[in-house]
């Protein structure tokens, strides 16, 4: 390796005398550069004296009410990530009780971040949750008063605007123990026994839209009980009660199959799987409901459990039947005798080139991977292509494109016609260079059979397309 390549090695090599000055140097005009340098200086006094530091620049951004643009969003989110870091890998391992605090602290922030900032990237909150993913084993490690440590959890939860503190009670249920968890519960006891308290009198069109929400036209009393529920629940799964866990749920809750998924799960933990079963099967989901994977993976660990592997096996197969799921045809070709598995392997492979939706089948085919199969589905039902699924289609193509040339172009025909269907010029492009491979396959290409060979299909495209000037010219400049 070069002696004038970037890395700490060959840096360390021009003594900390002349770092230093160019630390200065590149420091200047970087408000960033120089906010990181007083932070190592101040590390290297102590965890006291870079918790000081910290503290004030989080009471900075608390207190700021500017917008975060687009050009200073970089510097911003940098300046979090630095603060996180800061708290939960400098301070913390050397004061736990300082970096819980100021932890706790940072999470604080986010109603006036978000109010500053448009976070529909998510790095923001990627920032924060992680920050709140440090707050357990901190926490164990500062071993707060636990009644102290369940007011400030109570605090938190009931004003968790923006999920800032979405699953803090779990995460804290080693530091909270059961001294703490009896005082959270008293707290929730007695907020549940208040009157409901008069709210601030709502705009007449919010408290309209308010009402319509809710079910029963109150919508601040089902907002409290909600609440309520919610911070049982988190306590009752905290502290392994799973009894208490399932009172928190409604029979509609209940009857919902992620959530029966998850009570069945605790069950089973809980060698009560004939109770998982019956929770499960209460709540079958439909055959295209999109959420019911994790239902499914319940049910089948559930039949397990309860000493039935031929039922689990069958649902395997039930599952890929409706849903073209890979895992599950794994799992029932895994469990199968010699050469039962072959034949099963082919059931799969006919199903899959039947089944209703074309474009699951195919993406189920390029996956597994059974490019015969694909190739068999394209030819047959190419007209039952979703040319807007690029996703889909262009991995497909590249896929088939070495022993199956015709299948391949018919899929780079249908994206063709998609985009010139569409109009947007600015994917003439891609038309045109799409177009190409399929001028470069035409020659890997034997047998049209009763489809047009590419002289055809582009006499047929210049008839149908004639004023698409803008992409003939491209076409005619990728073809020089």
């Amino acid at each position: 390796m070069s002696k004038k390549t970037l890395n700490a090695e060959n840096l360390a090599r021009l003594g900390a005398d002349r770092l230093a000055e160019l630390m200065i140097e590149v420091s200047t005009g970087s408000a960033d550069i120089k906010r990181r340098l007083r932070l190592e200086l101040s590390h290297n006094l102590g965890a006291q004296e870079l918790g000081r530091d910290v503290r004030k620049r989080l009471v900075t951004l608390r207190r700021a009410k500017s917008t975060i643009g687009w050009r200073k969003r970089k510097a911003f989110f940098k300046d979090l990530h630095t603060q996180a870091d800061m708290i939960t890998a400098r301070i913390a391992p050397e004061d736990p009780a300082l970096g819980l605090d100021l932890l706790w602290q940072f999470l604080e922030l986010v109603p006036s971040v978000y109010s500053r900032t448009d976070d529909s990237r998510g790095e923001i909150s990627d920032v924060f949750g992680t920050a709140l993913s440090h707050i357990g084993p901190i926490a164990e490690n500062a071993m707060p008063d636990p009644k102290a440590l369940a007011d400030r959890v109570w605090e938190a939860v009931t004003d968790n605007g923006f999920g800032e503190f979405d699953g803090v009670i779990v995460a804290l249920a080693p530091a909270l123990g059961s001294i703490g968890f009896d005082r959270l519960t008293a707290q929730v006891d007695a907020y549940e026994a208040e009157p409901l308290q008069d709210p601030e009198m709502d705009h007449e069109a919010l408290a309209f839209l308010r009402a319509l929400r809710s079910e029963s036209g109150n919508y601040h009393a089902e907002k409290k009980a909600r609440l309520i529920r919610q911070i049982r629940q988190q306590i009752a799964q905290a502290s392994g009660d799973t009894d208490a866990l399932i009172a928190q749920y409604s029979p509609a809750a209940l009857s919902h199959p992620e959530t029966a998924a998850e009570i069945a799960a605790r069950l089973i933990d809980k060698d009560r799987a004939q109770e998982a079963l019956q929770y499960l099967k209460d709540a079958a989901p439909d055959e295209l409901d999109q959420s019911r994977s994790a239902w499914d993976a319940t049910y089948i660990r559930c039949l397990q459990a309860l000493g039935q592997p031929e039922q689990a096996q069958a649902h395997h197969w039930t599952c890929f039947v409706q849903t073209l799921d890979a895992d599950h045809l794994r799992a029932h070709l895994k469990l199968l005798p010699d050469f039962d598995d072959v034949e099963a392997e082919d059931a799969a492979r006919d199903h899959a080139l039947g089944y209703a939706d074309a474009m699951r089948a195919l993406s189920f085919l390029i996956a597994w991977p059974d490019l015969p199969g694909a190739a068999t589905l394209v030819l047959n039902r190419h007209h039952e292509l979703d040319a807007e699924r690029s996703d889909v289609l262009t991995p497909a193509a590249d896929a088939l494109r070495v022993r199956f040339p015709l299948a391949a172009t018919l899929i780079l025909r249908a994206m063709i016609l998609e985009i010139l269907d569409l109009g947007a010029s600015r994917t003439y492009t891609q038309a045109a260079e799409l177009l190409a491979d399929c001028a470069a396959l035409d020659a890997e290409i034997a047998d049209y059979g009763d489809l047009p060979d590419h002289t055809s299909f582009l006499r047929a495209l210049v008839a149908q397309y004639p004023r698409k000037s803008a992409f003939w010219d491209k076409v005619s400049f990728a073809q020089g």
